[in-house]
């Protein structure tokens, strides 16, 4: 009989060999589930004694049943589907990888950046159509010379920052209530509030978490105040953005276009107009993927969940307990 019990609550991955190979330093058997509702929740995890968390939501309602749970490990960086509260409460460590995938979500911040401004996904559906000389319908602007802002400048957005260096802006703007305006100054950034880098960019990119503070932290007049010509980027989490508000100004051409790697739903509707705009270039919550980055997510979190049950306390913490 295994030592310890370790859940996975939704079945992303199909294989779990790294998984396995952490777990197996402290003699831990991986059961992998796919839970559809609290109920099956509360009976599947009653003796865990560690949780893989993915994207099914871990409520209050099911944090309190549980009865054997020391760890609550989220594969990613971000964790708004697990009731932390809840879990604090229960005395149960609620862990994250905050180190992984930089790369991968920057250059697809950047991908979605460049593909926005050169109109490149839509080009490329009109001439499998027919059509030709594009330019006419949606005008490209300039990036060289334009002005970039950063909101939230974590690893990610210093990774942005790195790579987009090389493209010619005249000025990059940050906004991170969290860093200290030297440490902006430093990396050849401007520190400035939220208002000023939306009035002022020409291209904005969203790089943080998704808390009670920054839940549709852009909405309609933050949107209304941006530049009639502004790219709107967003790799981090759905619910930063008012989606009816950027669907309205996407499709009144308030703002120029946008790129959205995540959704308000995932994935949106059948019926949303984001499947049916020509100015906004969509994917699939993928920003933090590539076969090395998943290999890397899955390997830390299993870490997360070892360190819990054999010294007391996860590596990357969220809560204290």
């Amino acid at each position: 009989m295994s030592r310890f019990t370790v859940v996975v609550t939704d079945d992303r991955y199909g294989s779990y060999e790294e998984e396995k190979r952490v777990l197996a330093e402290i003699d831990a058997r991986l059961e992998v589930r796919n839970l559809a509702s609290a109920a099956e929740a509360k009976r599947e995890l009653a003796q865990a004694d560690g949780i893989l968390a993915n994207l099914f939501p871990l409520t209050a309602e099911i944090i309190e049943s549980l009865t054997a749970c020391r760890v609550i490990s989220r594969y990613g960086v971000g964790y708004d589907n697990v009731d932390v509260a809840a879990a604090t409460r229960k005395g149960i460590w609620v862990a994250r990888v905050p180190d992984y995938a930089a790369e991968e979500v920057s250059d697809h911040a950047l991908a979605l950046l460049l593909g926005c401004a050169r109109k490149i996904p839509y080009r490329d559906r009109r001439i499998r159509e027919g059509a030709w000389d594009l330019q006419k319908d949606q005008p490209c602007h300039r990036i060289a010379g334009g002005t970039l802002g950063i909101v939230g400048y974590g690893t990610i957005g210093r990774c942005l920052h790195r790579k987009i260096s090389g493209f010619g802006l005249a000025r990059i703007l940050v906004s991170d209530p969290f860093v200290d305006r030297a440490t902006v100054a430093a990396a050849g950034a401007d520190p400035v509030d939220l208002p000023t880098l939306l009035k002022e960019s020409d291209f904005i990119s969203l790089h943080t978490p998704l808390s009670d503070r920054t839940r549709r932290l852009i909405g309609a007049s933050e949107i209304a105040s941006m530049r009639p010509t502004a790219i709107l980027i967003n790799t981090s989490r759905g619910s930063v953005v008012d989606e009816a508000a950027l669907i309205d100004a996407l499709r009144t051409k308030r703002i120029a276009c946008a790129g959205l790697d995540v959704f308000e739903t995932e994935p949106p509707a059948s019926g949303s107009p984001l499947r049916t705009l020509d100015n906004v270039i969509l994917s699939d919550h993928a920003a933090w993927y590539s076969e090395e980055s998943m290999a890397e997510l899955k390997t830390k979190a299993a870490q997360n969940v070892v360190a819990a049950l054999t010294t007391g306390k996860p590596i990357h913490s969220v809560n204290q307990v």
